[in-house]
C-alpha cells in the first residue's frame, strides 16, 4: 500500500514517474539497457541529459545567457563552490566580503562554510525569533563578492515573500532553492546563481542542479579543484566525470510530469491550495499551531507544534502523534531533530488528497484529547 510521504527529503516522487521508471528499468528508450548501466558518453544518455536540460529551461523560463549544470554533492557542496568560483583572491590578499542573510539553519551553515574562503557578513537575520520570519534585507554593498539567500527554509518553514531590493547584477544574487524549485514561478534573470539538491522537488538524492549566468563562469582561483570549478563542468556539458546518470533521468521524468500537469503556474496554484488548507486548520486547532509568522509561511514545509505547555508531556504527545500517524499511512511527520515538533513537507508530488487525509487524522487525534 502506498503511504502519504511527508518527508522533507528525500521526498515523495510522483507515482506516474515511479511507474514509468519501473517499466523502463531494464530497457530505457528502446536501448535494451537500464540508465543505471548506460555509458554517460553514449548517444543514448546524451539524449536523456539534453532533454532534461531542455525541459528545465522551458519550465523555469531560463534565459539563454545562463548555463544549466547537473552536478553531485548536494546543495551543501555549493556552500563551498559558490565562494571558490566567485570570490577568488591572489595569495596574500585579504578575503573578499560576501553578504549572507541568515534565515535558518541551512542559511547559517552556508555562511559558516563560506567563511573558509570569504569574509561572510550577515547583513540581516532572524535568529532572534528562532527563524520564524524573514528579516528586511538591505541592499548589497558594492564590494561584496555575492549576496546569498536561502529562498525557502526547509527546517523552520519560512519563505521569502519577495526578493531583496535592487542592486544586482553588479553583486550577484545567489540562492539556495532546494526546497522550492519549480513550486512557483521564479524570475531567473534576477539571480547570478541558483542551486538546488534534487531530492525535494526534482528527483532522487544525488543530483544537484546549478543555474549560473555565463559571465560568472571562469573566475575560480587556479588552485580550485577541477571538480569544484563551474567552468570545467560547463565546458564539458556536465560530463567532465561520470554524472549522477539515473538521477538526471528521473529528474527528466519529473519535469515531463510537471509539464503535462500544466507547468509551474498550475503547480503554484495547487501548492497554494494545499498550504492554505493545512494552515487554515492549524489556525483553528486547539491542540496544534504553526510557529511561523503568517506573511513568511512556506508553501513547501509546514512545521507545527503542540500547545501543551509541559515539556515532557508535549514531547510524549508529539511522539505519539508521529507514531499513530505512521500507522495510519501518514509517514515522516517528525520535525527536524534540532527543533522538534512535527513537520509536513508538501512538495509538488504530494497530492491535495494527502493533505486532506492528514487533516482528518489531526482532527481525530485532537478529539481524542478533548
Amino acid at each position: 500500500m502506498r503511504v502519504y510521504n511527508f518527508s522533507p527529503g528525500p521526498s515523495a516522487l510522483p507515482l506516474p514517474v515511479l511507474e514509468r521508471a519501473a517499466a523502463e528499468m531494464t530497457d530505457a528508450n528502446g536501448s535494451g539497457q537500464s540508465v543505471m548501466e548506460m555509458s554517460h558518453r553514449s548517444g543514448d544518455f546524451k539524449a536523456i541529459i539534453e532533454k532534461t536540460e531542455a525541459l528545465l529551461r522551458e519550465l523555469m523560463e531560463i534565459p539563454p545567457n545562463y548555463r544549466v549544470l547537473f552536478l553531485q554533492g548536494g546543495a551543501s557542496l555549493q556552500f563551498s563552490m559558490v565562494p571558490l568560483n566567485l570570490a577568488a583572491v591572489e595569495p596574500g590578499e585579504s578575503k573578499r566580503t560576501a553578504a549572507y542573510i541568515e534565515t535558518g539553519i541551512w542559511a547559517k551553515k552556508a555562511a559558516e562554510e563560506g567563511a573558509k574562503y570569504v569574509e561572510p557578513v550577515i547583513r540581516a537575520g532572524s535568529a532572534d525569533k528562532k527563524y520564524t520570519y524573514i528579516p528586511e534585507a538591505p541592499p548589497p554593498d558594492p564590494g561584496d563578492a555575492y549576496y546569498h539567500i536561502t529562498l525557502n527554509n526547509t527546517i523552520v518553514g519560512t519563505r521569502w515573500p519577495s526578493l531583496p531590493p535592487a542592486g544586482f547584477p553588479a553583486v550577484p544574487l545567489v540562492a539556495d532553492i532546494s526546497s522550492s524549485i519549480l513550486s512557483e514561478p521564479l524570475d531567473v534573470s534576477r539571480f547570478g546563481i541558483l542551486y538546488a539538491g534534487a531530492q525535494k522537488n526534482l528527483g532522487p538524492a544525488g543530483t544537484t542542479v546549478v543555474i549560473i549566468r555565463e559571465d560568472l563562469i571562469g573566475h575560480a582561483h587556479p588552485r580550485t579543484p577541477a571538480l569544484l570549478r563551474y567552468d570545467i563542468h560547463a565546458g564539458e556539458g556536465s560530463l567532465y566525470n561520470t554524472p549522477p546518470c539515473y538521477g538526471i533521468y528521473i529528474t527528466g521524468l519529473v519535469l515531463e510530469w510537471l509539464r503535462e500537469l500544466g507547468g509551474v503556474r498550475t503547480m503554484a496554484k495547487l501548492n497554494r491550495e494545499k498550504a492554505e488548507l493545512l494552515y487554515s486548520w492549524l489556525d483553528r486547532s486547539r491542540l496544534f499551531y504553526s510557529p511561523v509568522e503568517k506573511p513568511f509561511r512556506s508553501l513547501m514545509n509546514i512545521p507545527f507544534l503542540s500547545r501543551v505547555a509541559d515539556g515532557e508531556k508535549r514531547k510524549a504527545l508529539e511522539e505519539e502523534f508521529v507514531k499513530k500517524a505512521a500507522a495510519a499511512g501518514l509517514v515522516n511527520l517528525a520535525g527536524h531533530r534540532l527543533v522538534g515538533g512535527m513537520r509536513a513537507s508538501v512538495y509538488n508530488a504530494m497530492p491535495i488528497e494527502g493533505v486532506a487525509a492528514l487533516i482528518r487524522f489531526m482532527e481525530d487525534f485532537e478529539r481524542s484529547r478533548a
